[in-house]
């Protein structure tokens, strides 16, 4: 998909360095990862799609400059939070994490992948698109991101042995 100069396109095993880089750098926003654990998130994602925009001034050529990992129920993953989700319900599409390269934030760049996730909601019958962002280390640059694509909270809770606590988030595909 091409959007803006923007174009989504799924990610690959050869894109784990960079996702790993990109990933890094939003921790603690996101939890930290090693690639074998990126491997397998792509691997059972109902979507893995990377944001590259060709001719950016601070980009190389179709580099990453984002990426959003979703899932669909009955995937194999022991995330607190979307076990959470499943106990719920079992028409969504969960976003485990969207990351967006800090030096390319406010460029739409976060909106565009949200795009190809409700996409492949919709595509997969989903009722809703589910994820959840800390509020406990607090995180809110993404709750009024969140808020702004109209999800809306749904839930708390603890997780990692209350040394996180998460809103969880929801926003219907329709």
């Amino acid at each position: 998909m091409t959007h803006h100069g923007t174009r989504v396109r799924p990610l690959t095993e050869a894109d784990v360095p960079r996702l790993l880089e990109l990933n890094h750098a939003a921790v603690p926003a996101v939890n930290d990862i090693d690639a074998g654990e990126m491997g397998a998130l792509i691997g059972a994602a109902a979507l893995a799609a990377g944001v590259v925009r060709g001719g950016h001034p601070d980009a190389r050529e179709g580099e990453l400059l984002g990426f959003v990992l979703a899932l669909a129920p009955g995937a194999d993953y022991a995330s607190e939070n979307y076990r959470w989700f499943s106990q719920r319900g079992d028409r969504f599409l969960y976003v485990d994490r969207i990351v967006v390269g800090e030096g390319h934030r406010g460029e739409g760049l976060g909106p565009r992948l949200y795009d190809a996730v409700f996409v492949e909601a919709r595509a997969r019958g989903a009722a809703e698109v589910d994820c959840e962002v800390n509020v406990e280390p607090p995180n809110p640059g993404s709750l009024a991101f969140h808020a702004r694509l109209g999800f809306e909270e749904v839930g708390r809770q603890s997780t990692k042995g209350g040394s996180v606590v998460v809103a969880l988030l929801a926003k219907p595909t329709s």
